[in-house]
């Protein structure tokens, strides 16, 4: 009988699947796990310290997963080299004949395996990420006939197909598809009042070892870990998971775009890492939720708009990141050329806006949609700063940042890069949005009504000259007709002195 071939079955970072498709078949006479900490992945972009310190302990209670279950495996720790390298090192060394994964999360890293097993002559299969609702090639198919790629229409599709929040003749729970109009209120002007403070997770051995580790290896990253408090394991997904449906999905909805300082989670889940590490399955998410709308009777509204940003949005731009890739790293629509602002690696501001939301990122790691997409997002587009710089932020600062997901958000939506590729319009709004959804305009040294000139807020005088800049883009639209109509009400004096300040602003835009 001629021998099995040998075959390595890699487990990326963001792969921490026991379920993992890469393992369906797996033979333990011929088959062996490999995993690799590349100090490569944290130094491509600037990452933060908590998103380094948050995937090497969840890989390394992975692998400790993987040997309780008695797979045999690989795992190399602290290599300097990239995964690619030390993949070639081991496979060289076990005559390896055959590579197994599931498919990549990051772009680069496909081709950086396809021109490997291409040079090795060896055999690679990339399996489907059961993972998630809708494959690249499904999602191929459903864009084939379409003129406009939205994702309410998608989003339909995923609700019918996966029988999620419809009756039985696959009509809508409540007579409509979306209730977005419920879910965007301000916390009361007294302020959130009392919220449940997220779960908490006790640092074990393993992570403390991984703390130091960062913190001595990686002492000039941006972040701190002084509260680095993330789910590394499934039971402790599982826990987080438990916690926000019993105590915080109730005012998940109507607050979902609201902000306020030292409110850095809001309602929020903070269920994304685990989900976008594989330590959540979305299927049991979502039905923990539908559990607990039942359960509880909570409001419709809030259920869907949780549910819509799972089954809706997130698999919706997985697919569109597979449609578009590499193109969509390089998009750049508007042609902007500007420097990241320095201090989005600080917080260090005159405006309140950004000093929080950037404050509260280098401290946990993380911000919310909202934040995220109408503050450093807006701002980005508005000051006409290189998307790719902008995207590497993003990528970089964030503990839920994978590029299947980051890119999209960050490139498609927030800055508009592939011309409304997926969206019908730039998400772009004055200081007067910011206001309305925080009280960050309260105690700040610039005022959101104020165009131009020494009190100016730069989000309203960019926003402004933006409309000016791209008055016609925006007069085309029936979407964003409205914006530049108000243009009209702006004297030609004020349109020239608006944008001669933002001429002023874009030069310096590190000394705002």
């Amino acid at each position: 009988m001629a021998k099995k071939q040998a075959r390595f079955i890699l487990i990326l970072g963001d792969q921490l699947d026991i379920q993992s498709a890469a393992l369906r078949d797996f033979d333990p006479q011929t088959d062996e796990i490999i995993m690799v900490e590349s100090s490569n992945e944290a130094q491509y972009v600037w990452s933060h310290k908590v998103k380094i310190a948050l995937f090497l302990s969840a890989m390394r209670h992975f692998a400790q997963v993987l040997r309780e279950h008695s797979y045999p495996l690989t795992y190399i720790q602290e290599s300097p080299l990239t995964i690619v390298e030390v993949l070639k090192q081991e496979i060289l060394r076990k005559k390896v004949t055959h590579l197994v994964c599931i498919e990549p999360g990051e772009w680069r890293i496909r081709k950086a395996l396809e021109a490997l097993t291409l040079e090795l002559n060896i055999q690679l299969e990339i399996r489907d990420d059961t993972h998630f609702y809708c494959t690249p090639q499904e999602f191929k198919a459903w864009v084939a006939d379409k003129k406009e790629l939205r994702l309410e229409y998608f989003y339909r599709l995923m609700r019918k197909t996966n029988q999620v929040l419809v009756d039985g003749d696959g009509n809508p729970e409540g007579g409509q598809w979306n209730f977005d109009q419920d879910n965007r209120k301000p916390y009361p002007k007294k302020g959130p009042g009392l919220i449940d403070a997220p779960a908490a997770f006790a640092v074990d051995a393993i992570t403390q070892d991984v703390l130091a580790y960062v913190e001595q290896t990686y002492p000039d990253h941006p972040g701190s870990l002084a509260h680095f408090n993330w789910p590394v394991t499934r039971e402790q997904a599982l826990e987080g998971l438990e916690y926000f449906v019993e105590y915080r999905l109730r005012n998940f909805g109507v607050y979902q775009d609201a902000m306020w300082t030292e409110t850095p989670f809001g309602w929020h889940s903070i269920l994304s890492s685990s989900l976008n590490l594989k330590l959540l399955n979305p299927r049991e998410v979502i039905a923990s939720v539908l559990q607990a709308w039942k359960k509880y009777s909570l409001e419709l509204s809030s259920i869907e708009g949780f549910i819509r940003q799972i089954l809706g949005w997130r698999e919706f731009v997985r697919g569109m990141y597979y449609l578009d890739m590499p193109q969509m790293a390089q998009d750049n629509f508007y042609d902007h050329q500007r420097a990241l602002p320095k201090w989005y690696w600080t917080g260090q501001t005159g405006m309140a806006c950004m000093k929080d939301t950037i404050g509260q990122t280098m401290e946990y790691g993380y911000a919310h949609h909202i934040q995220r997409l109408m503050v450093t997002g807006n701002f980005a587009l508005l000051a006409e700063i290189l998307p790719s710089a902008v995207c590497d932020w993003y990528l970089a600062v964030y503990v839920d940042a994978i590029e299947w997901v980051e890119l999209p958000n960050t490139a498609g939506m927030a800055l508009f890069a592939n011309g409304g590729r997926f969206t019908s319009k730039p998400y772009i709004a004055s200081g007067a949005y910011i206001k309305r959804m925080s009280n960050y305009c309260s105690d700040c040294k610039y005022q959101p009504e104020v165009r131009y000139g020494e009190s100016a807020c730069p989000v309203t005088n960019l926003y402004w000259n933006f409309l000016i800049n791209h008055r016609d883009q925006f007069d085309a639209s029936p979407r964003t007709r409205l914006m530049t109509a108000n243009l009209k009400k702006i004297s030609d004096s004020d349109q020239a002195a608006i944008q001669a300040h933002a001429k002023n602003i874009l030069n310096h835009l590190d000394d705002l």
